[in-house]
């Protein structure tokens, strides 16, 4: 059962509204607290299944296309030939402007959802008993640990003189995907660094910058045909030095 200081605060934390401060606090104290990492691992694995259940009933392209196709066009002679030359410009402009407003509206829903699981998975790592498959501050014991159990390779960089620490690794799933999950430590915060396949298009217009979200801050980039992922509750500055060392590792 979860401690009464911080019960009403755990379904806020996992969808990611609580302030950073509290989110901090919230994330020390589960690793402290048994009862509340547990609490807080099964809300968000609930989370995670209410969510693959709505997407099984999401509409699918051919009932889309039978929607639209069982809409009948207004007859063309209904509209004066006059009113058409006057109207067809302003039509065009309003189709370009709803375009461009739903294909924004797209790609900030589309990275929100994948931040958003993201941030379960982190929450759920921290709140495991068991955060990581494979335990090693090494560098060259982590990164072969993945070799046949993910379909690439990547670098890791060297910590020496930071105050960074690589705790360990295991395989992590973005739709059902494998790939790499990342933990290290800075100070008293735990920061995950996701790498998967990339997208290409689809995540192509995404931002470098990092990005302050769900009580955490992001951070994501592409390299050599990997698509990086920082998460953690620490500040835009940290998270940029933790990423400059990703980006530099040869």
């Amino acid at each position: 059962m979860a401690c009464d200081a911080w019960s009403d605060k755990l379904d806020a934390y996992v969808d990611g509204e609580l302030p950073v401060p509290e989110a901090s606090a919230l994330a020390r104290h589960l690793r402290e607290c048994p009862n509340c990492a547990l609490d807080a691992f099964e809300r968000v694995q609930m989370k995670r299944s209410v969510a693959i259940a709505g997407k099984r009933y999401e509409p699918t392209s051919q009932l889309r296309n039978k929607i639209e196709h069982s809409i009948k066009a207004p007859s063309r002679g209904a509209i004066p030939w006059a009113w058409r030359i006057v109207a067809l410009p302003a039509l065009l402009i309003l189709i370009i402007s709803l375009s461009m407003s739903f294909y924004v509206r797209h790609e900030k829903t589309q990275r929100d959802r994948v931040y958003s699981e993201l941030a379960d998975l982190h929450v759920a790592t921290l709140a495991s008993a068991t955060p990581v498959d494979v335990i090693s501050t090494d560098r060259h014991t982590v990164k072969p640990w993945f070799e046949g159990k993910i379909p690439f390779s990547f670098n890791l960089p060297e910590l020496q003189g930071t105050d960074l620490t690589l705790v360990g690794g295991k395989v992590a799933y973005l739709a059902q995907t494998p790939g790499a999950q990342l933990i290290y430590r800075l100070r008293k915060h735990e920061i995950s660094v996701f790498i998967f396949q990339d997208r290409g298009a689809e995540t192509a217009s995404w931002g470098t910058d990092p990005l302050s979200q769900l009580s955490f801050t992001f951070e994501t980039w592409t390299k050599n045909g990997l698509r990086y992922f920082v998460v953690g509750d620490v500040s835009a500055q940290d998270m940029d030095s933790l990423s400059k060392l990703l980006r530099d590792a040869g």
